[in-house]
Parts: C-alpha cells; sequence; structure tokens
C-alpha cells in the first residue's frame, strides 16, 4: 500500500501550480517578493548578483524562481508574471552570471566528435551515484534520490521541446520522432513525466509537481536550470543540443543499475518499470541523437559545433557536482536533501 495514489499525476490535483519555495538568500528573497506582489519589492541589480556564487543555492533557487513561470508557475502567482520585464531583466542578469562561470570553467571546448565518443566510456571507477544505487544503495537512499531528480523529471522532455522550431530537416524529424516516445507515443498512461509519477508513488513519495523543490540543494538546481536556460534562448540551441545528446546517450547504462537498485530493495513494479522503459527507449535514442540530431544540426549549421562542445561540457560538469554532492552525503550517512524526508512505511 502507497501513501499517495498514482491518480495524483493525473487527478485534479495535479493541475494546481506548486507553492513557492522558501528563499535562500536576498536574491532569492527579491524576486519571491515579487512574484507574491509585495508592494515596493525591488529586484536584485548587478551588484547584488554579483554577490551571489554562480553555482550557489540563492542564484539557482532565483532562477527556478523565474523559469518556473515559463512552466506551470506557482500557486497565487498570477500568470501575467511570466512575462514581466522587470523579472525578465533580473533574470537576464542571474544568467549572464551563470554563464558566465560555465563558459570559463568549461573552456576549452572539445571536438564535437570526441566529446560524443567520450560518453559512450563508462567511468572506470565506478563512483557515481547509479553505481552507488546499485552496489549498496538502501531503499532510503532510492526515496532521495527520487524526491531530488522531481524537480525535473515531472516535466521530462518539455524544455528540449523548445528546440524543435529552430531546427530543420534531418535534425527537427528525429528531434520530433524521440519526443514522440518521452510523451508516451500517444498513449498518456506511458508518457515518462506520468511514469515517474508512479514511481514516486510506489516509493511513498508525493508526486504533485514541484513538491521537492524546497528539499533540493544547489547542484539539482543548477542541473535544472541548464536545460531551461538553454531551451529559452534560441542563440543556445546547439547547446541544448548537446545537453540532449548527454542525457540520451548516458541513460540507458545509468537506468539499467538503477533498475537493478529497484529490485534488490523491492521498491516495486513501477519503480522498476520507470527505468526499465528508459533501458530500452533511450538505447534507440541515443543512436538518433547522435547521427540524425547533432548530425542534421552541425550539416545545417556547422557554425553551432562548438555550441554543441559547450552543451555537452556545461551537462556534464554539473551532473558531476550533483553526483559527488549526493553520493559524498550519502557515504557519511546523511541525507543528500536539504530536509530529509519522513520515513517510509515498512515494507
Amino acid at each position: 500500500m502507497t501513501l499517495f495514489p498514482t491518480t495524483a499525476a493525473t487527478g485534479p490535483g495535479a493541475a494546481r501550480a506548486p507553492e513557492l519555495p522558501e528563499a535562500r538568500g536576498e536574491v532569492s528573497q527579491a524576486l519571491r517578493n515579487r512574484l507574491l506582489g509585495a508592494g515596493g519589492a525591488q529586484l536584485p541589480g548587478p551588484a547584488e548578483i554579483a554577490r551571489c556564487s554562480p553555482y550557489g543555492e540563492d542564484l539557482h533557487l532565483a532562477l527556478h524562481l523565474c523559469y518556473e513561470l515559463h512552466y506551470r508557475g506557482f500557486a497565487d502567482v498570477p500568470d501575467t508574471l511570466e512575462w514581466d520585464h522587470r523579472l525578465l531583466e533580473a533574470r537576464a542578469l542571474l544568467e549572464h552570471r551563470f554563464e558566465s562561470a560555465l563558459r570559463h570553467d568549461c573552456s576549452p571546448l572539445p571536438d564535437v566528435g570526441e566529446a560524443l565518443e567520450a560518453l559512450l566510456v563508462e567511468p572506470a571507477d565506478g563512483t557515481g551515484v547509479s553505481d552507488f544505487l546499485m552496489s549498496r544503495g538502501e531503499s532510503w537512499h532510492l526515496r532521495e534520490y527520487a524526491a531530488l531528480r522531481s524537480v525535473h523529471q515531472l516535466r521530462e522532455a518539455d524544455p528540449h521541446l523548445w528546440v524543435v522550431p529552430r531546427l530543420l530537416g534531418r535534425a527537427k524529424a528525429a528531434m520530433v520522432a524521440i519526443e514522440y516516445d518521452e510523451y508516451g507515443s500517444g498513449r498518456p498512461e506511458r508518457m515518462h513525466s506520468r511514469l515517474y509519477a508512479e514511481l514516486m508513488a510506489a516509493l511513498e513519495l508525493d508526486p504533485s509537481y514541484g513538491h521537492y523543490a524546497d528539499a533540493a540543494g544547489a547542484e539539482l538546481l543548477a542541473a535544472s536550470n541548464l536545460m531551461s536556460f538553454f531551451g529559452l534562448h534560441r542563440r543556445l540551441r546547439g547547446a541544448l543540443v548537446g545537453h540532449f545528446a548527454v542525457l540520451e546517450t548516458t541513460s540507458p547504462p545509468a537506468s539499467s543499475r538503477i533498475a537493478a537498485a529497484t529490485r534488490r530493495t523491492g521498491a516495486g513494479a513501477a519503480a522498476e518499470r520507470y527505468y526499465d522503459e528508459h533501458v530500452e527507449a533511450d538505447a534507440v535514442h541515443e543512436q538518433l541523437v547522435r547521427r540524425e540530431v547533432v548530425g542534421g544540426l552541425l550539416e545545417d549549421e556547422p557554425a553551432l559545433a562548438p555550441e554543441v562542445a559547450f552543451g555537452i561540457a556545461a551537462t556534464c560538469l554539473l551532473e558531476d557536482r550533483l553526483g559527488s554532492r549526493v553520493v559524498d552525503a550519502w557515504s557519511r550517512g546523511e541525507s543528500a536533501l536539504r530536509t530529509p524526508l519522513p520515513h517510509a512505511a515498512a515494507r
């Protein structure tokens, strides 16, 4: 028996926008005040944002608040604020701080072909999150990982759709074919975001959209914000394709290890189903992404090769930071969340 029914992902409550997360500093507090309509709320300027760590809690919660306006928004926040020029000006400053750090830390950029080939090589040390879960993960580790990833997995594939109208020919056709699979090939019960909500319910987590944003640290928010940042800017279409290539290439082996962890810990059929689906589907997607999406894009716009390489490098950088943070915490027997989860009922 689960605490949260799977219908929570598709029933009336699913349409409700999430609550605003709590602020984590002066910048995110100012953004939050603006969204809640606080009278005379001043948005941060260049000086305040320059004081933020480009990978820190305050900046990435602030970006999360800005980006979520383009998805489902927040409860009690007017939809008209999506294109509020003051919020867009603040977002541009936040993005500049984030992008500048990424460009610096990802330099020099690899060759696209070499970067794609490197993604196919599994690390020999076996120290990643999926390795931890497969070899020694317990039920509480799986639940924490599912809660963390829910911040973006409950809108799985949505950010990458923004690139479709910016592609041509082969790249566009292949991207649409892959996204069609992500959305269940026309069957809502097979949508990957729906399967993820069912996984969460099986693990006795709340599958409500955005529920665990407060519990997710800066490393997860940065990785999630990256795809929204790339997706919302046409100039970064090459970077978004690079980001997509990383996800689809690295997903099958990682999903295979996590699927094994769900079986070993008795997580249940719904939890197994999500990762089994990704082992099979993403093995096909990886070939399409490499040959048709990346290959087609660079055939049409060869000048975008450095941006594709940047997207690959930035994604790997932030995923590595997230993985290290999670494994380090778990190795010490500590929670990787800002707020530990309530204990699940005994299985």
